[in-house]
């Protein structure tokens, strides 16, 4: 787990330059190009128990994109003495003897429109009534089984994937034409 944010700049400043998440234990794509945004955005409003088919509420983070989470995210949830959100974009949460809990997952996680994956599978899902929450950590394995990211699809929470900055790695998005060398003046 790492809690040093710098971990999870990778792509470097926001609008730097697409980027391609790739997992650090195989090397496979798991992004197509994405743009960094400068921070994480508020999640849209989103009245899901008015909504008539259940399902996950809108992306938080626009597709194409990515942002840096700076705050800790998902599993581990410890016991703690002051009420308040478990983790970012998340209400409060208590054990089952009332006491309040907030994450100690790690921060700089990757934070994506879930829709931008590519090739990941869901290994568990913490209890929920139509999606996946990130209340029992990472969830979605890469095809070769190193599990990468956590999932919240759940209806009632914010949709948005975390690639775990210490399994995946950003590799700069190759443009077509780009590193190809063009005609130049004969001798040079």
């Amino acid at each position: 787990m790492h809690d040093d944010v710098s971990v999870g700049v990778a792509g470097g400043a926001a609008g730097s330059g697409a980027m391609v998440f790739v997992c650090a234990a195989c090397g496979v794509a798991l992004t197509g190009p994405l743009e960094r945004l400068p921070a994480v955005p508020e999640p849209p409003y989103f009245p899901w128990w008015e909504s008539d088919e259940r399902g996950p509420s809108p992306a938080t983070v626009p597709s194409g994109r990515y942002a840096i989470e700076t705050e800790h995210y998902g599993a581990p949830l410890v016991v703690t003495d002051m009420p308040g959100p478990a983790m970012p974009r998340r209400g409060t949460m208590s054990d089952g003897h009332g006491r309040w809990l907030v994450s100690r997952g790690p921060r700089g996680n990757i934070v994506i429109d879930p829709d931008d994956a590519r090739g990941l599978e869901l290994r568990h899902a913490s209890a929920a009534c139509c999606g996946a929450t990130p209340d029992g950590g990472m969830n979605q394995a890469c095809a070769c089984g190193t599990l990468v990211a956590t999932l919240c699809s759940d209806c009632c929470l914010p949709y948005e994937l975390h690639l775990s900055a210490a399994h995946v790695r950003a590799v700069p998005a190759v443009r077509p034409g780009a590193g190809e060398a063009g005609p130049g003046p004969a001798g040079q």
